[in-house]
């Protein structure tokens, strides 16, 4: 067979594009956006905005609002890194139902976390900054599969005794979290860890789009009790992070000891660079991904977020002025950062949640029957996009 510059040999199909196969998927995805949006006539919404966010996302959310009864009060602030809500703002949060977020303290701030216990309902858009993004197959990923997928990882953390959430990977990781029943029980009990992937009931909080799952371990554990040291310790050898153009072709480790990073092994300019950033900083959370839809291999603004890789937000002991250089309009403020890692294996006591970056819960008997109701599963649960 004669081949060409111009008409390359390609031995799969190709990708078909047609407008009618993208109208259907593009309702998929509205599917997704109006379940998550549960709005009411009777709720009073705030929608806490900043001015870099594709204005035609606020106005597509505030459209569905008003046609089903309600005039969002939306607030728009010149950054999303606000690591606590500003005093002239909380009146204003304190009469909503209903709250969309782009800010940053919406998950720490103490009367973010008082408003939600209280029954107010929260959507996280951290993913869903640019309206184009309902054209990905990660916002049509149907939601209930999601929920399925975080329930059968929920059931993987043993009951009724002491374990170790323990992380390795080929390059030299070794990290353990001692976990006792009650930090078990207090992390999946929320509502994301339930896998409802929608605001409909009191004190919910969701991601959307419906990528970044529940934390496999975060201080929820602890009852958000800052007087409370975690048992970490250990060593990571991250493979990527946020605000680096691409993975790191140097080796460095990350030292944990009693829930502190207390220092950064190795020589190259990379360690130097985490040196100084890391050291003291304390893990606040330990990010996975629960859309098998979602990109693997992107870091920004706080992935990966496809089933199996993780990422370690670390609450820093100061602004780093590295992030501050090369991310001046991130959606994170300067004294968090993320590792990233892909090919981990992650265990709680004897049972595999995470096999060399491959999720468990994907081959689960209820996962794999559910998603055969919308598609193929193997297509659905293990085609993942790069």
């Amino acid at each position: 067979m004669q081949t060409s510059r111009e008409t390359p040999y390609v031995g799969l199909p190709r990708e078909k594009t047609f407008e009618t196969v993208q109208t259907a998927e593009y309702f998929q995805a509205l599917e997704n956006f109006t379940r998550t949006f549960c709005f009411t006539g009777d709720d009073r919404v705030v929608f806490l905005a900043d001015r870099t966010i594709d204005p035609k996302v606020i106005q597509a959310i505030c459209g569905l609002a008003r046609a089903r009864g309600t005039e969002p009060m939306v607030v728009m602030s010149h950054t999303t890194q606000h690591t606590e809500i500003p005093e002239e703002i909380k009146p204003i949060l304190e009469t909503a139902t209903f709250v969309i977020s782009t800010w940053f303290c919406s998950i720490i701030d103490p009367l973010c976390i008082a408003l939600r216990k209280g029954g107010q309902r929260w959507v996280k858009i951290t993913y869903f900054r640019d309206l184009e993004l309902l054209k990905t197959p990660q916002a049509r990923f149907p939601i209930d599969i999601v929920g399925e997928i975080i329930r059968q990882t929920a059931a993987l953390y043993p009951e009724d005794q002491v374990f170790d959430l323990r992380f390795t990977c080929p390059h030299g990781s070794d990290l353990r979290i001692k976990f006792t029943q009650e930090m078990r029980n207090n992390l999946l009990r929320s509502n994301r860890w339930r896998g409802r992937m929608t605001p409909d009931e009191p004190g919910a909080y969701v991601h959307y789009l419906p990528t970044h799952g529940p934390n496999l371990y975060d201080r929820t554990a602890l009852d958000n009790d800052d007087g409370v040291v975690a048992e970490i310790d250990g060593v990571v050898i991250p493979q990527w992070a946020v605000g680096f153009e691409k993975p790191f072709d140097e080796r460095f480790e990350v030292v944990f000891a009693r829930d502190r990073i207390t220092g950064v092994r190795g020589d190259g300019d990379f360690a130097a660079i985490f040196r100084d950033m890391l050291t003291d900083g304390q893990l606040i959370e330990l990010g996975c991904g629960f859309n098998p839809k979602a990109p693997r291999y992107t870091v920004y603004p706080a992935g990966s977020n496809s089933p199996g890789a993780l990422h370690w937000g670390i609450d820093l002991a100061g602004p780093s002025d590295y992030i501050r250089r090369v991310m001046p309009q991130w959606e994170e403020p300067p004294v968090h950062m993320d590792l990233i890692n892909y090919n981990m294996t992650v265990t709680a006591g004897n049972t595999t949640l995470i096999d060399g970056g491959f999720l468990k819960s994907l081959e689960a008997p209820s996962v794999v029957e559910m998603a055969s109701r919308y598609g193929d599963p193997v297509d659905l649960l293990q085609n993942w996009p790069d």
